[in-house]
């Protein structure tokens, strides 16, 4: 009924699918009125086809948390989502070698017995925003939009849409913490001069879920019980401006180098060493 209302008004229908509303586009409630058209939701309206007024009310909580969470997809013309998946890989522990015949390989050899190391995200632009603020509000822009039921949480999801995600097929050694082979989420604990990587057991949510208790949609519901490990990150001013926010792998030699996030003017990273596979 909604999107038949809004075809018929030449406006474009929200997409429902696995991709969502980034972290640094979520419509506040006020606008969820004018957003779904308040005819098209009324009392009277939803009273003829015999709804109760607590479906009307559920249905207008439902939709209000929906908005609010960003669990609805946001595209633009063109199908285009407003920040794009993105994936930084690393590769450590392996060996070139040498074979009968030249390899189609930089230098002909093949890079045996290497492990992967792997960052899934969310890519947000800057599109001529102040990204982190300061003062009292720094960070706080980054952080997600609290909504009844759900708080905003206290640390940054990193990224956009799903959770930010660290897979790596071999321990990952941050000063004295050792984080195993394994899957985990990544947030970072703002402040003005010392960001905090947090590394966390906390499962993600495919797509958003709020009567899923035991996986997060990016950062809502985070608690600090599931870290692993939580790693200082060097913060650099960039002599020029990242558009897309970028994690990456810099310095890298065979067992080791620093991950690090970009966006703006700003760089953190943080040092690592990798292990032997368990």
């Amino acid at each position: 009924m909604i999107r038949r209302q809004l075809a018929a008004r030449g406006e474009n229908p929200p997409a429902f699918g696995r991709r969502c509303i980034p972290a640094d586009f979520v419509a506040p409630p006020s606008h969820i009125p004018d957003m779904l058209g308040r005819r098209a939701l009324s009392s009277g309206r939803l009273a003829a086809l015999g709804a109760t007024p607590d479906f009307h009310h559920g249905l207008l909580a439902g939709i209000a948390a929906l908005l609010t969470m960003g669990a609805l997809v946001l595209a633009q013309p063109g199908g285009r989502p407003m920040s794009p998946d993105g994936a930084a890989q690393a590769q450590v522990l392996g060996k070139w070698t040498k074979g009968e015949r030249p390899a189609f390989t930089l230098g002909r050899e093949t890079y045996q017995g290497g492990k992967w190391i792997e960052i899934t995200y969310g890519r947000p632009l800057q599109r001529g925003r102040d990204l982190f603020g300061s003062g009292e509000n720094y960070g706080k822009a980054a952080l997600d939009v609290g909504a009844p039921g759900f708080p905003a949480p206290p640390v940054w999801r990193a990224g956009a849409n799903v959770t930010t995600r660290l897979k790596t097929e071999v321990p990952l050694t941050f000063g004295e913490k050792t984080v195993p082979a394994g899957e985990y989420s990544l947030f970072i604990d703002l402040k003005p001069s010392q960001w905090m990587l947090i590394v966390s057991s906390w499962p993600a949510q495919p797509k958003f879920d709020p009567q899923d208790k035991t996986a997060l949609w990016g950062a809502y519901g985070y608690t600090p019980d599931k870290d692993v490990a939580r790693v200082p990150m060097k913060l650099d001013t960039l002599p020029f401006a990242v558009e897309q926010l970028t994690w990456s792998f810099l310095d890298m030699t065979n067992d080791g180098g620093r991950v690090a996030i970009m966006w703006g003017k700003t760089m953190a990273s943080a040092p690592f060493k990798a292990g032997t596979a368990r």
